[in-house]
């Protein structure tokens, strides 16, 4: 009896020195900068709106939060990366609906676990995506692109941020909703594919709101249709895809995760940070600028909000028979 008390006394202490140890760890916490990495090309939805959450995180924690862009394989690269980084809350992850929730399904083989291999901290906004095209191309409105398409099938060709972005899924679904076949052409990102039809080298792109808006203000490009289910708001000139073609929607969300085994006195100083930043103007003012509708929640709102999304894009990537090797 008395090694048995011994015994339990020594766990007792242990726990103890754990919970005071994480404790610890969160008041020191972030002693260095953190790392934020961003699964895609620089000038991209998720790049733009991680360097305005970053530039606020860092003043509000006291240490630089620097973004490293990792592009390549649909998101997939820099995913794995953040997965198999550290769980010491010096590594994040900013990613977006397409990566987290569309590639497990669209991919034949994933390096990372959507959900296992991480920490939900917080959903960031919420984006539309824009159907744009070379001013220059002879389609002024989506019915007469649609028009076109199905005179001449396989003719014209869109761009997208590479395979198995939401770009790419987006313009799959578009074919198949619209019953057309428009020739996907990817890019290693959406500031290379935008270059293109900037250039008129492709005629057309499916690109987020926020990496587009300044050229649509412009004139450099022409706004066919936006991906949601009714107009933006901050571009409400634009119509719906679905205005044209029923039931045709897919916005994209931008949200930031730790690794899986961070500290929870981490990631819970992390979320409560993230939701005062979210609920400050400036901050709200500067995403609302580049398209981006703010969607602050809990860990649990995005964890709920991450398993809805695979199951909803696993059912439109199946019957849209998109895949990528």
């Amino acid at each position: 009896m008395q090694r048995t008390r011994h015994a339990l006394a020594g766990i007792a202490s242990a726990l103890a020195l754990l919970s005071a140890a994480g404790a610890a760890h969160a008041d020191t916490w972030p002693s260095k900068p953190i790392q934020m990495i961003v699964p895609q090309a620089p000038g991209g939805t998720n790049d733009i709106v991680a360097r305005l959450v970053a530039a606020d995180l860092s003043q509000r924690l006291g240490q630089q939060v620097v973004v490293e862009n990792r592009p390549g394989a649909g998101g997939n690269i820099g995913t794995q990366a953040a997965a198999r980084a550290k769980p010491d809350g010096y590594t994040l992850l900013m990613t977006i609906s397409s990566s987290q929730a569309i590639n497990p399904s669209l991919y034949r083989s994933v390096p990372f676990d959507p959900v296992k291999d991480f920490e939900p901290i917080a959903p960031v906004a919420s984006v539309p995506n824009v159907l744009v095209v070379n001013p220059a191309f002879q389609a002024k409105t989506l019915p007469e692109l649609i028009g076109m398409a199905k005179a001449k099938p396989g003719e014209y060709r869109y761009a997208s941020a590479g395979n198995g972005t939401l770009n790419h899924l987006l313009g799959e679904m578009l074919n198949s909703m619209a019953g057309i076949q428009l020739e996907h052409v990817p890019y290693k990102g959406v500031a290379p594919a935008l270059n293109d039809v900037l250039g008129n080298q492709v005629p057309m792109a499916f690109a987020s709101l926020p990496s587009v808006l300044a050229h649509i203000k412009a004139g450099k490009v022409r706004a066919l249709g936006v991906s949601s289910a009714k107009r933006s708001p901050f571009a409400p000139d634009i119509p719906a895809i679905g205005e044209t073609v029923p039931g045709y929607s897919g916005d994209l969300w931008v949200a930031l995760f730790a690794v899986k085994g961070t500290p929870k006195e981490v990631t819970e100083k992390l979320s409560q940070t993230m939701q005062s930043a979210l609920a400050d103007k400036g901050l709200r003012d500067k995403l609302a600028a580049q398209g981006a509708e703010v969607m602050s929640g809990s860990p649990q709102q995005l964890a709920a909000l991450l398993k809805a999304d695979i199951d909803k894009w696993a059912k439109i990537v199946k019957s849209s028979g998109a895949q990528v090797d």
